[in-house]
C-alpha cells in the first residue's frame, strides 16, 4: 500500500511503433485505474535489448513511448512514469531472484522458446532470464496488481511462485501479486490475418494501425482490411475480419458490437470500412495533437523524467535494501 492506495505496476516495451491495439488494449484502461490504484508505469527498456536494438533508435523510441504515455492521458502527476533502466534496483533485485528461480521454471516459459526460434542467431542468457527481470520489476514496487495479457500469464505465475519461494525462507518480504481483473480492454486483432493480434513488429505495414498513422493512411489501412465473402456485418466467430472491425468501431465509439451491428445492418462492408477509419481517427486526432505539443517541450518532458525516476528510485529502494538484508548482505553505513 502507498498513500492508502493499493500498487499496480505494468509497462511496455521501447521497441517499435504503438499500435491502436496497445491503445485500446491497455493504454486506453490504464488512464482509469490512478483514482483506484497507485501506478507505476514503466519504459521497459532493459527488457528491449535481449534483441540487438540501434542505441540511439533505442533513446528515441523510449522518450516517444513516454510522451505517449501522456498524450493518451496518463498524468505524470498521478502516476509514476518512468525508465526501467533509470531505477538500478530492477537490475539488482533480478540478480537476487535469479538465485531463487530454478532452471526448469525458465525452460517451460513459452515465450522463450518463441523468441529463441525468430532469433537464432543471438539466443542469449537475457532472453532467457527475461521473466526473472519482469518479475523484479513488480516484487521491486510491492505490486498488488498487474494488468497482464494472457502471453504474459505464464511470467506472472512465475513471479508469484520466486515471492511465494523468498517469503517462505525469509518470512513476509514480498506482496504476492494478483493478475489485474477489470474492465477487458478491447483485443485488436491484426488486419490483414485477424487470426493473430495487432502487433508492432509486424512485416506487413496494412496490418497494424500505429497511433502516429495520419489521417489518410489510417482509412486506407481500414479499407484494405481483410474481410469475406459473405456480404454481412454480423458479429460473429465465422467471419474474423468484420468481427474484428466491429471490435474496433466499438472501442473507438463507446458502442456495444450489437448496437454497431444494427447501426450496420444492411450496409455494404465499404460503408462500414471507411465508418472505421473514421472512428479510429477521432480517437487518435486528440492523442496526436497532444504528443506534438508535449514533444515541443523538451524541459518539461526532463522534468517529468527526473522527478518519476526519483520517486521510482525511493519505492524501490526500500523493497531492494530489505531484499538484501535478508539474504546476508552487509548493511549499508548511514
Amino acid at each position: 500500500m502507498i498513500n492508502g492506495k493499493k500498487v499496480l505496476f505494468s509497462g511496455m516495451q521501447a521497441t517499435g511503433n504503438l499500435t491502436l491495439g496497445n491503445y485500446l488494449g491497455a493504454m486506453k484502461n490504464w488512464v482509469t485505474l490512478s483514482d483506484e490504484y497507485e501506478c507505476f508505469y514503466s519504459v521497459v527498456d532493459m527488457h528491449s535489448i535481449t534483441i540487438r536494438q540501434d542505441p540511439s533508435t533505442l533513446r528515441q523510441r523510449a522518450r516517444k513511448l513516454l510522451m505517449i504515455y501522456i498524450a493518451a492521458g496518463l498524468d505524470p502527476e498521478k502516476n509514476c512514469l518512468y525508465y526501467q533502466s533509470h531505477v538500478s534496483g530492477h537490475a539488482e533485485l533480478a540478480w537476487i531472484l535469479n538465485c531463487f528461480t530454478y532452471m526448469g521454471e525458465l525452460n517451460r516459459m513459452t515465450q522463450f522458446k518463441d523468441k529463441a526460434a525468430k532469433h537464432a542467431d543471438n539466443i542469449n542468457a537475457g532472453l532467457f532470464t527475461y521473466p526473472v527481470l519482469m518479475a523484479a520489476d513488480i516484487l521491486l514496487y510491492q505490486a498488488d496488481v498487474v494488468p497482464v495479457g494472457v502471453d504474459q500469464m505464464q511470467h506472472l505465475e512465475l513471479t508469484r511462485d520466486i515471492a511465494q519461494r523468498f517469503n517462505g525462507i525469509y518470512g513476509d518480504v514480498f506482496t504476492i501479486p494478483e493478475a489485474y481483473v477489470g474492465k477487458v480492454g478491447a483485443k485488436i486483432m491484426s488486419l490483414q490475418d485477424p487470426s493473430r493480434k495487432m502487433s508492432k513488429s509486424d512485416e506487413n505495414p496494412n496490418a497494424s494501425i500505429y497511433l502516429m498513422d495520419d489521417p489518410d493512411t489510417v482509412m486506407r489501412k481500414c479499407k484494405r482490411a481483410v474481410t469475406d465473402s459473405e456480404g454481412q456485418i454480423l458479429y460473429r466467430e465465422e467471419q474474423p475480419g468484420i468481427h474484428n472491425l466491429i471490435d474496433i468501431y466499438s472501442a473507438c465509439t463507446g458502442k456495444t458490437p450489437e448496437e454497431t451491428v444494427k447501426e450496420f445492418d444492411k450496409k455494404g462492408y465499404g460503408e462500414f470500412k471507411m465508418a472505421v477509419g473514421e472512428a479510429v481517427n477521432s480517437v487518435l486526432k486528440p492523442l496526436q495533437e497532444h504528443y506534438a505539443q508535449l514533444e515541443k517541450d523538451k524541459a518539461y518532458i526532463d522534468r517529468i523524467i527526473k522527478e518519476n525516476a526519483q520517486k521510482a528510485e525511493y519505492v524501490a529502494t526500500k523493497t531492494l535494501r530489505k531484499v538484501q538484508h535478508k539474504v546476508g548482505f552487509p548493511d549499508r553505513i548511514r
